[in-house]
């Protein structure tokens, strides 16, 4: 189990704040693909949230001390059913890259970087990428569009109806009565 100090663990705290749990460990416990997923994402991570679902604080603690004991990595904080742990990244040692194969498989495109020798078909784009180019292809069918309205279109505004311009409002039905009586 690693020893951070105060300070480290206040720091890690914060920054666990806005995280959410990555990890449950559901009715059964710490099995061994629990203990696995934990430790795939601290790998990934560092630093990770966990859900523990028991309702017995002292389980909770347990489990806490388990993980670490088995992963190695530290616990910053136990609120609630939140377990935060801790575990620097491993050092990943340089990837070997593989020499490109001299000759694609058949009825394969070559990798992506590997110029083809003689003719050179396609467009250049200009994507940042000076030399790069793209194979020409025929465009990519599309499905037609036909455009149909999602809603029925509203009636006209206004008084346009009754003989009115459009975009004016009509008159309530109270005053077109008493214009209709007046001699």
């Amino acid at each position: 189990m690693l020893a951070i100090t105060s300070a480290e663990r206040r720091a890690l705290r914060a920054r666990a704040h806005h995280l959410h749990p990555v990890v449950a460990i559901g009715q059964h416990g710490l099995t061994r693909s629990v203990i696995r997923e934990i430790d795939v994402n601290l790998r990934a991570h560092e630093l990770i949230k966990v859900r523990a679902f028991s309702d017995i604080r002292g389980e909770r603690d347990a489990m806490l001390g388990q993980i670490c004991a088995k992963l190695g990595a530290a616990p910053v904080q136990h609120i609630g059913k939140l377990l935060i742990l801790w575990r620097p990244a491993p050092k990943e040692p340089a990837a070997k890259e593989k020499p490109p194969r001299a000759t694609p498989a058949r009825g394969r495109r070559p990798p992506v970087g590997v110029a083809k020798l003689g003719r050179q078909t396609g467009n250049v784009r200009d994507s940042g990428k000076a030399g790069k180019t793209m194979a020409k292809s025929a465009p990519q069918a599309r499905r037609p569009r036909n455009p149909v309205a999602r809603a029925p279109a509203r009636p006209p505004t206004g008084s346009a109806s009754r003989g009115g311009p459009p975009g004016v409002p009509s008159a309530p039905a109270s005053r077109e009565r008493r214009r209709r009586r007046a001699p």
